[in-house]
């Protein structure tokens, strides 16, 4: 919670900053989803209420105290009803009591209370830090996904803009008889494919653009800041070049990191053992209990005046004997302590295939990225080639069209797989609630 705070004030920093320039980076982008997201403050009130109940457990031993008042009048008696109320008649009083009990037996009951209330508040810490960094994974896929739609929607017009240039030169040529019907027809019906894929793109790119302004809970459409992928290079080159050992020893070092700090694996091993706890509680219900109370007070009456009650000391013993209620429930809470307990090893083992899978995505995500550079590299003298022929009319549509496609898809694999390795990275980081980017990069790094 401590992070959200921070957020909290970082954004009143860069309100003014935001609605001025409206572009917004990545940092500043998280910034606004925290705030914006209502699971974070519905958590927030949940870890309210379970610091609340460890506080009003400690008034278990303060006293108890009450006052009572009262009034009352004869409205009938032996002779029949009262006309006529005098004063006489009207009875007045006040009532003080203080009480203070003493616990002087009661098994584990208190320290088994209070110790779950406070892995109740434990756990919820632990949920609101899962929900911390599912919103930063959130808004990082949303934010990520726009920029990849506009990459898309940017290839969509370039190779539209080649079909049209394809198509201008092709009516030129038809109208001179140069080239035949069909390949006429081939050249419309391609700028019109080209021109249905750009329609579709910016679809893509509107709704990718409602998606994330829903997060950050803002109406108007920023100016996003680009990545800058040549500060992630060095990674990119690192995982694509990830042999079984040096993967062994990433997700070693990943593992440990994911095994301290993960909310999942936390909040699995907190109920675990507040199963534990819950399972030595209702043990002790076989035991009696023993309390002594003190009471005092003082009473007030219209004839008598202030009266001091005398001081009551008692002591109260307890034994339980529906033993059959108690061997039941003892019952209940170890069937709930297996089953914490298959749950946690239930999350221990999808975290870790979890994390080996982005391992692995990573891997092959950076091994793509490199390949794709050097595809659209020749792609695009290939194509740089054929319409060059083709402006002397030595070849026709069909092949400029097939050498623009293998750019275009170039191009989309390029994209699709850099901003995939790009959420990778922020899925290692909700996984082992890094406080920030460059500490993956620095444990990675420290793995080579």
């Amino acid at each position: 919670m401590r992070k959200i705070l921070i957020c909290t004030l970082i954004f009143t920093i860069l309100s003014g900053v935001i609605s001025a320039q409206e572009t917004i980076s990545l940092d500043q982008a998280r910034t606004l989803a925290l705030l914006n997201s209502r699971s974070l403050a519905r958590l927030n009130l949940e870890i309210q209420s379970n610091l609340l109940n460890q506080k009003t457990q400690n008034y278990t031993y303060l006293p108890d105290i009450s006052m009572t008042g009262s009034a009352s009048t004869e409205l009938w008696n032996k002779d029949g009803f009262v006309n006529d109320f005098s004063k006489d008649s009207i009875r007045l009083g006040a009532n003080l009591t203080v009480t203070e009990t003493i616990p002087l037996w009661r098994g584990g009951e208190q320290y088994y209370k209070r110790a779950i209330n406070s892995l109740n508040t434990e756990i919820s810490r632990q949920n609101a830090l899962a929900e911390y960094y599912s919103v930063l994974g959130t808004v990082d896929s949303a934010f990520y996904t726009v920029l990849e739609a506009m990459a898309a929607l940017e290839t969509a017009e370039g190779s539209l803009g080649t079909a049209e240039l394809s198509l201008s030169m092709a009516e030129i040529r038809h109208s001179n008889g140069m080239i035949s019907d069909a390949l006429y027809m081939q050249a419309l019906s391609d700028k019109a494919n080209r021109e249905t894929s750009r329609n579709q793109s910016r679809r893509d790119l509107s709704v990718a653009w409602l998606r994330l302004r829903d997060i950050l809970g803002i109406r108007y459409t920023p100016v996003l800041e680009p990545v800058d992928f040549n500060s992630r290079e060095e990674l990119i080159l690192l995982f694509s070049g990830l042999d079984d050992s040096a993967y062994n020893s990433l997700f070693t070092a990943l593992w440990k990191q994911v095994q301290s700090n993960n909310p999942s694996l936390i909040n699995a091993a907190l109920s675990s053992e507040r199963s534990e706890k819950n399972l030595s509680s209702a043990k002790w219900n076989y035991s009696p209990t023993l309390s002594a109370s003190l009471s005092a007070g003082a009473n007030y009456t219209l004839n008598n005046g202030l009266e001091a009650r005398p001081g009551e000391l008692s002591i109260r013993a307890t034994i339980p004997l529906q033993f059959w209620d108690t061997a039941a429930n003892v019952e209940r809470q170890k069937i709930a302590r297996e089953q914490s307990a298959i749950n946690y090893i239930g999350t221990m083992s999808s975290v870790e295939m979890e994390l080996r899978t982005i391992l692995y995505d990573l891997n092959s995500q950076a091994g793509q990225i490199l390949s794709s550079r050097f595809a659209l590299e020749y792609s695009q003298k290939h194509f740089d080639y054929v319409l060059e022929l083709y402006r002397l009319s030595r070849n026709t549509p069909s092949d400029l069209s097939d050498a623009e496609t293998m750019v275009r898809n170039s191009r989309s694999q390029l994209n699709r797989s850099q901003y995939a390795f790009l959420n990778g990275l922020s899925k290692i980081r909700s996984m082992g609630a890094f406080d920030s980017d460059e500490d993956i990069v620095k444990l990675i790094g420290s793995v080579k």
